[in-house]
């Protein structure tokens, strides 16, 4: 039998310092392809990934993480991949632990494998306004999914080929991680998380400044507002 096609969404911004290390180190891991969907950046990203002789997908304008990952859905789609990962270009997420969230999934027991930095207590101290957002994303999920949920925020995550075709027809645009788990639970897809480590950032810098911070939590809770009277809604008729 042949071995399920695995490839590796590394979205990237302005990841020039990093991007390099990320490829390097995913390599290292594990047998996959890898496409960086380069987000219009203004450094030298795109050059790094043709350096590194990996798939390079450039957008024309920024579109922000959301319309970047839908990018390299589509592409996962259209090149018939089983199996599609995303590991950020900044370097917190850890390549060594792929196999932990590729596992469940190339062995048919789950669709959607989301790595928690919450599952092991003391193994991730971030801000502590990120903690609580995240806190609280990950307590209404939990309700509205009924599955016990840690890291909703985490970006570290691979799904099927299901869940490739339905995220490259449809995906959220900002901040899209929450809404993402929402979508697969509303397709009866069978999620898990798994638990991994967060790094710090190997160069570049967050896009998520104060303003932002807000914005996305009001955006998601919005969002999750929305779902959760969708289904009151549908189940009153």
């Amino acid at each position: 039998m042949d071995k399920p096609r695995i490839l590796i969404i590394i979205p990237a911004h302005n990841e020039a310092a990093s991007l390099a290390g990320v490829i390097r180190e995913i390599r290292s891991a594990v047998e996959a392809d890898i496409v960086v969907v380069n987000d219009h950046s203004t450094d030298d990203t795109a050059a790094v990934a043709l350096r590194e002789n990996v798939e390079l997908l450039s957008l024309p304008f920024n579109v922000g993480i959301g319309g970047t990952m839908q990018t390299g859905f589509k592409f996962a789609c259209r090149e018939g991949y089983e199996v599609a990962v995303q590991v950020d270009g900044d370097g917190q997420h850890d390549p060594s632990e792929l196999p932990v969230i590729l596992g469940p999934v190339l062995a048919g027991e789950y669709d959607l494998v989301v790595g928690s930095r919450y599952l092991e207590p003391g193994n991730y101290k971030g801000a502590a306004g990120r903690r609580v957002g995240t806190a609280i994303f990950s307590r209404l999920l939990s309700l509205m999914t009924r599955e016990h949920v840690t890291d909703g925020t985490s970006g570290f995550r691979a799904i099927d080929r299901e869940l490739i075709e339905i995220f490259a027809r449809d995906y959220p645009r900002d901040y899209p991680e929450v809404e993402a788990i929402l979508l697969a639970h509303k397709a009866r897809k069978r999620i898990m998380e798994a638990p991994v480590h967060m790094r710090q950032r190997g160069g570049g810098r967050s896009s998520i400044n104060t303003f932002r911070s807000v914005y996305y939590m009001v955006k998601v809770l919005l969002a999750l507002m929305v779902v959760a009277t969708r289904k009151r809604a549908q189940g009153s008729q």
